[in-house]
């Protein structure tokens, strides 16, 4: 499989400059400076205040911008931008929610603009070792399926592809701050489990002169709004 970082995948198959870019679920906004150092003028969405604040605070590279929404009510009109993102977010989205933020996404594109998707696997080290404070297997799982069912709303998939994901962390401190900052229920669970984490962190991992890699599966896709560009 091949090993490719999830930034330069999605860099590898959109074409960002000039374009209207709305982030769901951008965390503390590493992609949206990406995407807006490629050209894209950004909206970066979260709802978590945490994360948005990093966002906020880190230097621009654009005239990107942060909001606090969710993905399933969009505070934007119909075909807003040409592009929406949803990195590594679907999944953090509650299930019944799921389904609404695809036709959100596809409500404020502009036809023939594009949902760009991507997942992480069930499986590998990576999965294993986080699975005592989250197993997301079913949610993943139901993330799949919403994509799968993207058509009823006007979106077809143009592209799909799995890779590894390499993921690197300096030590053990920054793997837990990074993990219970996207969600904070997870501190409890880290707590319960730190001497099985720590052991499994190492164990699991590849440690290099820079800190410990992981390589995660990761799922790609590129869905269509029907239409024309306008």
């Amino acid at each position: 499989m091949q090993i490719v970082r999830n930034a330069d995948k999605l860099v590898e198959t959109l074409v960002l400059d000039g374009k209207r870019v709305l982030d769901v679920g951008c965390g503390p906004g590493v992609v949206a400076r990406l995407m807006a150092r490629h050209g894209a003028r950004v909206v970066g969405l979260d709802v978590s205040p945490t994360q948005l604040a990093d966002a906020e605070a880190a230097d621009p590279e654009g005239d990107e911008v942060y909001l606090a929404a969710g993905g399933e009510a969009l505070p934007f009109p119909d075909r807003s931008f040409d592009l929406v993102v949803l990195f590594n977010s679907l999944h953090h989205i509650p299930p019944a929610a799921m389904d609404p933020a695809l036709a959100e996404a596809a409500r404020v594109l502009i036809p023939g603009g594009h949902v760009y998707i991507s997942e992480p696997v069930a499986e590998g080290d990576f999965f294993h070792l986080i699975r005592p404070v989250d197993d997301e297997t079913e949610i993943r799982a139901l993330a799949l399926a919403a994509i799968d069912r993207s058509g009823a709303v006007g979106l077809t998939e143009r592209h799909r592809a799995t890779y590894l994901n390499p993921v690197r962390y300096p030590d053990y401190e920054t793997f837990r701050h990074r993990l219970t900052a996207i969600d904070s229920a997870r501190r409890a669970a880290f707590e319960r489990h730190d001497a099985e984490l720590r052991a499994n962190f190492e164990a699991r991992g590849e440690r290099r002169d820079d800190g410990i890699w992981f390589h995660q599966p990761t799922r790609m896709h590129l869905l269509e709004k029907a239409g024309a560009p306008s």
